[in-house]
């Protein structure tokens, strides 16, 4: 009798991981799906991905598309340089004005503490839209439109408090008694954040910086809203713009150029992917 219920459960179990195994399959290929399509459409000829009926795998293999982006017109070297010179500005930008603020929310003790923050997460909820027109009219009264630094601006404007609030996690999870330790020993306040606080939460900084730099990569509308000049496009905006004409779409060159956009986004994904679990982990055992 004891045989046959140590037979069920080990039949219980069995079940629970292939359903488990089943479902993770299904995930990836749900989330693999488009990055395979991407990736076979960026080797068709332009015949081949305009087609009506599509075909799963380039029939005739092409490096034409890739060579287009380098060899051609098309300044797409341009496009990247200005996306990683801007995302990175925004990145450091971000970080560099949300360290002290998330230090104040976190150990300062004001009557308005609680109000600041919540408005920052209630700005953080409005959605891009809601901020172009008075970012615009900022950029225009202060001449930054057609600039990098404007797009800088209005990147860092929206990823501000997303920055704040993530680095006060991992402030609140720094142990009080060392900054109390570092004031004994004749710290100032802004000692204690830079030389204590800062060395304990990098891979707090360097998760904020991420996500940060990947929310600026992926932005569409403040490119396209406030820099005119096409020289100075980011990449979403420039494969809007380059790729796509009143008769017909480049399928071919617009995924090669979404292939190479992507891959850098990856590339530094992977490269701290560490980093970033090690500091979401702290924040999350901080913010419990």
């Amino acid at each position: 009798m004891m045989d046959a219920a140590a037979d069920r459960r080990g039949g219980t179990r069995r079940t629970a991981r292939v359903v488990q195994y089943v479902a993770i399959a299904l995930a990836l290929v749900w989330s693999l799906a488009p990055v395979y399509w991407m990736l076979a459409t960026s080797f068709k000829t332009e015949l081949e991905a305009a087609r009506l009926a599509p075909t799963p795998w380039p029939l005739r293999p092409t490096l034409d598309n890739y060579r287009g982006l380098f060899g051609g017109s098309l300044p797409f070297l341009a496009f990247f340089v200005n996306t990683v010179v801007t995302c990175l500005a925004t990145a450091i930008v971000a970080v560099i004005i949300a360290t002290p603020a998330a230090y104040a929310l976190s150990r300062a003790r004001f009557r308005l503490r609680a109000a600041t923050g919540y408005a920052m997460l209630v700005f953080r909820m409005l959605p891009l839209v809601v901020l172009l027109a008075p970012l615009y009219l900022l950029l225009l009264n202060a001449r930054l439109l057609d600039t990098h630094t404007g797009l800088v601006v209005g990147f860092a404007t929206f990823g501000l408090p997303f920055a704040v609030w993530m680095l006060k996690s991992f402030v609140d999870a720094v142990p009080i008694e060392v900054e109390e330790a570092a004031r004994v020993d004749g710290y100032r306040r802004w000692q204690i954040l830079f030389r204590v606080v800062v060395p304990l939460i990098l891979p707090g900084l360097l998760t904020t910086g991420t996500f940060v730099f990947m929310e600026a990569w992926n932005n569409l509308i403040y490119p396209l809203t406030f820099v005119t000049t096409l020289e100075k496009q980011t990449l979403p905006a420039a494969l809007v713009l380059t790729f796509t004409g009143q008769f017909k779409t480049d399928w071919g060159g617009m995924m090669a150029a979404a292939t190479l956009t992507t891959l850098p986004l990856m590339i530094a994904f992977f490269a701290v992917q560490r980093s970033m679990v090690r500091g979401l982990t702290s924040g999350a055992v901080a913010g419990a």
